[in-house]
């Protein structure tokens, strides 16, 4: 278990987690959710149609080399057994994962898992921008873990079509950055 914010963060061992994280500045801070309450699913989406539709802020992501210093780091992951990977997307300004965690990332939850893959690509990224003392992603991240094969399934088309519903492509295997992109076709043609 984890805290943050002094609630509890609970992982459970054999679930799959949904992990999201975005630019520093890509979320204006007078930004409000709509009004009345929202579930922390339904805050989620509306954060997330926001970084889709945004034209202003960073879009560091939409650059080639940033783009593939963040896969490179993911796929890392999945080399050194941290966890088994099942969909990503990653967006000109925000990355989704749906993950299974392995060994030690378990406990104490994802947040190690985030500091590591945040704290190389900003670094990286940083260095090929030339940027330097600027922070790179927003503090804040986001993380739920699955709780059943629906809505891992749900979760999964979710991500993978990310960049269709932001109107990037008309077809999720379009789109380079993504699990259902470019390397579903290698993975085909092997």
């Amino acid at each position: 278990m984890s805290h943050r914010r002094r609630l509890p963060h609970l992982y459970p061992e054999g679930k799959a987690l949904l992990l999201t994280w975005h630019l520093h500045g890509s979320m204006p801070a007078t930004l409000l959710p709509p009004p009345g309450p929202l579930t922390p699913g339904q805050a989620f989406v509306w954060l997330d149609r926001h970084l889709d539709n945004s034209r202003r802020g960073p879009m560091f992501l939409s650059q080639l080399e940033v783009a593939e210093i963040v896969l490179r780091s993911i796929r890392k992951g999945v080399e050194l057994g941290h966890y088994e990977l099942s969909a990503y997307v990653i967006m000109a300004n925000h990355v989704h994962l749906l993950i299974w965690p392995r060994g030690y990332w378990i406990e104490p939850a994802p947040d190690r898992l985030l500091q590591s893959l945040k704290g190389s690509t900003a670094r990286d990224a940083n260095r090929v921008l030339g940027r330097t003392g600027e922070s790179f992603w927003q503090k804040e991240s986001y993380d739920h873990w699955v709780r059943s094969p629906e809505e891992f399934e749900r979760i999964r088309a979710y991500i993978e079509n990310n960049p269709v519903k932001a109107g990037l492509v008309q077809s999720a295997g379009e789109y380079r950055w993504s699990s259902a992109g470019v390397e579903r076709s290698l993975d085909a043609a092997r």
